[in-house]
């Protein structure tokens, strides 16, 4: 399966802002932007680039693939089922970012991070309306329920994700019992409940070039 092995801070310094990458790292002072908030490599430090329309458009892409955790070929898959669907072609694509399996699994705090929470999942840690699921891209629909095996559960890393999660609070499209390691997704979120530092207008503007 491939993935993206660049480092996750590297990443986060890359996009000039957190993008919560390495779990319980990132809310702590030894998170990287707190540190270093210029761009890695020789060149980082220089002020007054200017990127054109097309830089500012490919590098908000680059921010929401890195954010979600989705390869090139997996994100224009994304947006050509959200191009297809009715409403709003950049919202529809950060609902199906965030109704993902893996993106549910990190809402909910079965792990610290999106690629803990996939991992999770991978290892056949998350059962979907009862049944086992081990797809990261999998697609909820309101109304699914999902929840921890009892041995996902009962992992350490697991419980202190669950706790972390539950003391910075869910959101709102979310239903999640933590002492029984399950939730409901309820439904899509509104544009109003993602961030606002998401520019999806730019991504759509990049594909229809």
């Amino acid at each position: 399966m491939a993935r993206n092995l660049d480092p996750k801070c590297r990443q986060c310094r890359r996009e000039g802002e957190k993008l919560f990458l390495k779990g319980e790292k990132c809310y702590t002072d030894k998170c990287s932007i707190e540190r270093r908030s210029y761009a890695p490599g020789q060149h980082g430090q220089k002020s007054g680039q200017r990127l054109s329309g097309y830089g500012q458009q490919l590098r908000e892409k680059q921010k929401i693939r890195r954010l979600y955790g989705v390869l090139e070929r997996q994100f224009r898959k994304v947006f050509a089922e959200a191009s297809r669907r009715k409403g709003q072609t950049g919202e529809n694509l950060l609902q199906l970012l965030e109704s993902r399996l893996d993106s549910v699994a990190y809402r909910m705090g079965f792990g610290s991070s999106r690629a803990e929470a996939r991992q999770v999942v991978r290892h056949n840690g998350v059962l979907v309306n009862g049944k086992r699921v081990n797809i990261p891209s999998y697609n909820l629909r309101p109304g699914d329920v999902v929840q921890l095996t009892d041995a996902a559960r009962a992992q350490l890393r697991v419980k202190a994700a669950l706790e972390a999660a539950e003391s910075r609070g869910f959101p709102e499209w979310l239903e999640v019992d933590v002492k029984a390691g399950k939730g409901t997704f309820k439904a899509y979120p509104s544009r109003d409940e993602l961030p606002a530092t998401l520019k999806e207008g730019l991504v759509v503007e990049l594909y229809s070039r």
